[in-house]
């Protein structure tokens, strides 16, 4: 098994962390308390090629792999997870596109994310509709040759800074298939119908722009359907494992940071007469945050890996990484609190502002909760 990286995943790293150390962390406080979407910063993205990198080179990115998407997404997480968030998801919803979407679908849309000139979202969770993805109630009806979509959706990532959506709607409410009746269609944000509430006062990822979805009649063209009718559920799935190899990557970078910035404090800050580091309770703690971090890295890049290679044995391999490096990422910005004291608990210190990121890793893209159910089944056999 070759555990080294390439010369050019090596300089990857490199320069998207000069990137996140000159251009996010100087500016990361300013937006995390504003509570305000980083425009100025995912202009300076596009110029360095960050934004949907996963997008194939004849759409205008890069064609990364999801072990180079998982190293980039370390590097940007580790600077800021709010910020982070607003470059890795830029090309929310691309996935849909590049796998089932038509020619024309991909040349209008994918471009123009990738040069910074257009951000997406993927409209899927409702207010009762999170973990269970089959109970979406949004509808989507025929009239003519044209879409009506009606409901609404909830924890939106980019909601109210999107120019695109692809939104998951019940199409075909008359088949007697749990998995079946639903399809993924492709929104423009400016459709007359269309209502969007940011949501504010979030825990962490403050920069990242989160809102509530309405759709009033929205009409849009039936050639905006992607993929096939009725399989958008189906066609969702194929994705997660995808998706939450990259939450896992983000909870890498979490960790990360906050195991990095404790070791610094922990040399400078000074108590009995010498450093705080000297100490063996300290000591313990920063060579445990930096062990599990190194453990849900390696684990993270295993299933990064598969993504690519071995996609049919990848299910519960990216349900591990995800549960583990999203509960090592909450563990380590804790300590990382600790190791800081009083100092840890205002956001004159980074750690502060991590420790509130991190648990979001723990919710999207799947609940922990869900993440071991699809071990143990995985694992079982059992259909649970």
């Amino acid at each position: 098994m070759e555990f080294q990286l390439t010369d050019e995943q090596k300089q990857l790293r490199e320069e998207v962390r000069k990137f996140a150390d000159e251009e996010i962390r100087p500016v990361a406080t300013e937006y995390d308390v504003e509570e305000e979407y980083p425009h100025e910063v995912m202009n300076k993205a596009a110029e360095m090629g960050l934004l949907a990198p996963h997008v194939p080179v004849e759409y205008g990115g890069i064609g990364y792999s999801s072990l180079e998407n998982a190293i980039l997404t370390e590097e940007l997480f580790a600077a800021d997870p709010g910020i982070g968030l607003c470059i890795s998801s830029a090309g929310f919803g691309a996935e849909a596109l590049m796998e089932f979407g038509t020619e024309e679908q991909k040349e209008r849309v994918l471009p123009e994310v990738t040069a910074g000139d257009a951000v997406m979202g993927s409209a899927i969770s409702e207010p009762q509709a999170g973990s269970d993805v089959t109970s979406v109630a949004t509808r989507a009806e025929k009239d003519g040759d044209e879409w009506v979509i009606n409901g609404s959706k909830m924890w939106i990532t980019n909601g109210t800074v999107a120019d695109y959506f692809v939104v998951v709607c019940e199409t075909d409410p008359d088949i007697d298939d749990r998995y079946s009746g639903y399809s993924q269609i492709l929104v423009e944000g400016d459709r007359d119908g269309l209502t969007r509430d940011k949501i504010t006062g979030k825990l962490g990822i403050r920069a990242s722009d989160t809102a509530e979805l309405r759709f009033d009649d929205v009409r849009v063209p039936e050639e905006n359907l992607i993929g096939q009718r009725g399989m958008g559920f189906l066609q969702l799935m194929q994705f997660f494992d995808e998706t939450r190899t990259a939450v896992a990557a983000q909870g890498v970078g979490i960790a990360r940071g906050a195991a990095e910035r404790a070791l610094e404090y922990a040399e400078e800050r000074e108590q009995f007469g010498r450093s705080i580091s000297d100490f063996q309770a300290i000591k313990h703690k920063l060579a445990e945050m930096h062990t599990n971090t190194e453990a849900a890295r390696w684990l993270t890049y295993r299933s990064a890996w598969a993504v690519d290679n071995e996609a049919g044995d990848l299910t519960a391999l990216a349900s591990m990484a995800k549960e583990f490096a999203s509960r090592t990422a909450v563990e380590v910005a804790n300590e990382a609190v600790q190791v800081h004291g009083g100092a840890g608990f205002v956001n004159d210190h980074d750690v502060e502002r991590l420790y509130r990121d991190a648990k979001i890793t723990q919710i999207y893209e799947g609940t922990t909760e869900i993440q071991k159910n699809i071990v143990a089944r995985e694992l079982l056999g059992d259909g649970m």
